[in-house]
């Protein structure tokens, strides 16, 4: 089954806005921004892109699919890793050209190729007029290269 989306340029303002209609705004590379968030801590686990055919199989599914725009291919999160992220919520913005995703991460709890929980493991910081990343201590919960050989 293929889940269909109604045309946002067929929606009047108040009725993206205001209105029931799911009518996601895919960018000009058929892409939606994702905000993946996990339930319970709220804690920020990635920001990833998803087109129509990954918004759909992650609403049939309820796992979510994102669309890699580096391999350019379709990203079942977690299916190399066993790190599957099942789809608690999903919102999208007022005017639906981004979406927070709220999910339950399965596995040892790595949203993160790295191996991390969280993706945001660095902060940045400014000394003397130049910024630097700094760890903020997130521990790996596996190594990388035992999962996908790199």
């Amino acid at each position: 089954m293929t889940t269909a989306f109604a045309d946002p340029k067929l929606l009047s303002h108040d009725e993206l806005e205001e209105g029931t209609v799911f009518a996601p705004r895919f960018d000009a590379h058929g892409l939606i921004t994702v905000v993946t968030i996990e339930d319970g801590t709220k804690d920020v686990l990635m920001v990833a892109h998803m087109n129509a055919e990954t918004l759909g199989l992650t609403l049939e599914t309820g796992i979510a699919h994102y669309w890699s725009r580096s391999r350019k291919a379709i990203w079942k999160k977690g299916e190399t890793s066993g790190e599957l992220q099942e789809v608690v919520e999903l919102r999208t913005d007022c005017d639906q050209d981004c979406l927070v995703m709220t999910v339950r991460q399965t596995g040892r709890g790595a949203a993160c190729h790295t191996g991390r929980k969280s993706c945001f493991y660095r902060s940045v910081e400014t000394e003397n007029g130049i910024a630097e990343l700094e760890d903020t201590g997130l521990p790996k919960l596996f190594d990388p290269k035992d999962v996908y050989g790199k």
